[in-house]
């Protein structure tokens, strides 16, 4: 017998005592379920139930309603449920029913009730087939919760070996589809049989109201457990001839999680042994004429896809940079486009969107869905047509030459499975002259833009050479290139400071005093040309009158830079004078200190100086 998790025994036990005590007020004898045949799929992490029975009424009076019971710990994980019913001994097509959240009365709030609408009342003595079809998420738990990246994934599933119904039952079965591997443990009751990958329980004759026989299966699947945390499609209309598709996904492996490090050479030699739990690439069914596909993620493209498109289908296959692990996670967006004409219809006045709902991915569960379908601009009498509840909003997107923005309809569904990939539609009224709009926008706007070249290529813009504002920008680029020679000059300047202070680093390593004191010479006599070629340049511009708030710190730059030529030379001299002496290195410093700090506040002052007459 299968040894689940405590907290699924605990329910099993739970459920025994609530449909124990369920069972009295609830039990209907009106109608009786002459047979009951189960077939649960647990081959993906999805789970498909699909029950098949045959009612009869065996009461005095029509019944207009049949009644399904779900323990709530499945049924708060029920993403899905239809039903079809067809009405003879002999079944033939079949109608959808629909199907409502009902509380009878006497029963327990731990039992979820949900009533199908027969399509007429059953009178006494009718047979009545019916197909259920429930789907549920999260409802195969991984067991143990992390593995190591050698091994396989092993997951719990538990339900009842008898079908939960308020009506007594004659005969039942269950089969239970596997997805192969190898099966821990299940749990065993008469008429038991695992033969492959298909456990069978049952038949089972005469089974009161309520009956449940918890039942847990314990089983290797290492299939792709592809979960969605959140996917955002848009849908954006274009009536000039195509509707562009962009979905956002965020996907993690829903598994066990991996446990240890993650070894890329051991995957990459063995893969399907030391990744068997992994999965490495996802399918999307996209529609037969798509174009212009792109898979991309936040990097940018990735060269990782595989395409096949024929007349019926168009098939993509993406692989994310990385292969998912239990508990990993990856980004990415895909996009194409799609004809208008094979989506886009006209009816009653109106035209309307008619596509699908859910996202393209294969057996993929998308924990929250946001499907946005943006209109045209001038689009109203918006309606919206979806198949099954969903959360509906609007809001507006705002996109080139748009004026009033475009009209979005957002949908929002949590827990979106396969089933739900069905066509919705979205109503609108919308104008062909407004396809005019931005063409007519742009054609203007060219047409304005020619016409303001040619009135400034015909119109005398230039100024009079007489004109006080003439005067005065010739005057201030004199006094630009002016500031720009005297820069250049104190650059050198600066240049020569820095060869006085790398001769006395040589003095000190080498020892030579002659080669200092020619340096000094060669560097006294540059000073002197400078000097000469500053003086005229200093002239003018103090003559010039548009140097009046340029000149004080020019003034005060020539200053500042003499002294410090002279404190440089003084240190200069005393450093020489000291080798000469051959005193201490010690006494060197204690006898230039002072002069250095004075140098070196200098030289920070003129370089200030200088950028602030640069940047002026």
């Amino acid at each position: 017998m299968a040894t689940p998790p405590p907290l699924l025994r605990i329910a099993g036990l739970l459920l025994l005592l609530l449909v124990a005590s369920a069972s009295a007020p609830t039990a209907r004898a009106d109608l009786v379920i002459t047979r009951a045949d189960r077939k649960v799929d647990l081959t993906s992490h999805i789970v498909r139930v699909l029950t098949l029975l045959k009612v009869e009424n065996s009461g005095p009076e029509a019944v207009s309603q049949f009644l399904l019971a779900f323990p709530n710990v499945q049924a708060k994980n029920l993403a899905a449920i239809r039903a079809f019913g067809t009405e003879g001994k002999v079944k033939g097509p079949s109608t959808v029913l629909p199907i409502e959240v009902v509380q009878p009365s006497g029963v327990p709030p731990e039992l979820t009730f949900f009533s199908a609408s027969l399509s007429k009342p059953l009178e006494k003595g009718k047979t009545l087939h019916l197909d259920i079809l429930t789907v549920f998420t999260h409802s195969v738990q991984p067991f143990p919760e992390e593995i190591t990246q050698a091994e396989s994934q092993l997951v719990v599933y538990q339900d009842s070996a008898q079908y939960l119904s308020p009506y007594p039952v004659k005969v039942q079965t269950l089969s239970i589809r596997l997805p192969g591997g190898r099966v821990e443990s299940y749990t065993k009751y008469p008429n038991t049989k695992l033969a492959d990958s298909e456990l069978k329980y049952g038949p089972y004759e005469d089974l009161p109201p309520f009956s449940y026989s918890p039942m847990v299966v314990h089983y290797e699947n290492n299939n792709p457990f592809a979960v969605a945390k959140e996917v955002i499609r848009e849908i954006e209309i274009s009536h000039w001839g195509n509707v562009q598709i962009t979905e956002h996904y965020n996907i993690a492996h829903g598994g066990a999680k991996l446990k240890g490090e993650f070894s890329r050479i051991d995957y990459q030699s063995r893969p399907y042994i030391r990744g068997v739990s992994s999965f490495r690439h996802l399918i999307a069914r996209l529609p037969p004429r798509a174009h212009s596909i792109y898979y991309r993620d936040e990097i940018g493209n990735i060269s990782t896809s595989h395409l096949w498109s024929d007349s019926k289908k168009t098939q993509l296959e993406i692989e994310p940079r990385f292969p998912l692990f239990g508990g990993w996670q990856t980004t990415f967006t895909i996009g194409y486009g799609l004809p208008l004409q094979d989506f886009i219809f006209n009816s009653d006045g109106k035209r309307f969107l008619n596509i699908t709902f859910g996202s393209p991915m294969e057996e993929i569960l998308i924990e929250k869905l946001i499907v946005k379908v943006v209109l045209p601009e001038g689009s109203k009498d918006i309606e919206v047509s979806v198949p099954f509840p969903t959360k509906q909003g609007q809001e507006v997107k705002y996109s080139h030459l748009d004026i009033d923005g475009r009209p979005v309809v957002v949908l929002e569904k949590p827990d979106v499975i396969p089933e739900h990939n069905l066509y919705f539609q979205v109503y609108y009224r919308f104008n062909n002259i407004s396809l005019l709009r931005e063409p007519m926008m742009l054609i203007t706007g060219f047409l304005l833009l020619f016409m303001a070249c040619i009135v400034y290529m015909r119109t005398d813009m230039a100024i009079s050479k007489n004109s006080p504002s003439y005067l005065a920008k010739v005057q201030w680029d004199e006094v630009q290139s002016i500031i720009q020679q005297i820069q250049a000059i104190f650059d050198q300047s600066l240049a020569v400071h820095d060869k006085l202070e790398a001769s006395l680093r040589d003095l000190s390593r080498s020892g030579d005093v002659q080669s200092c004191k020619a340096a000094r010479k060669a560097a006294d006599a540059q000073f002197k040309e400078l000097a000469k070629e500053l003086k005229p340049l200093l002239t003018t511009l103090q003559s010039s009158p548009q140097s009046y708030q340029i000149w004080p710190k020019v003034e005060e730059l020539v200053a500042k830079e003499r002294e410090l030529q002279d404190k440089l030379m003084t240190r200069h001299s005393t450093v020489v004078d000291s080798f000469e002496k051959k005193l201490r290195g010690q006494d060197v410093e204690n006898r230039i200190a002072t002069q250095q700090q004075k140098v070196a506040a200098l030289r920070q002052e003129v370089e200030s100086l200088l950028e602030y007459i640069s940047e002026i």
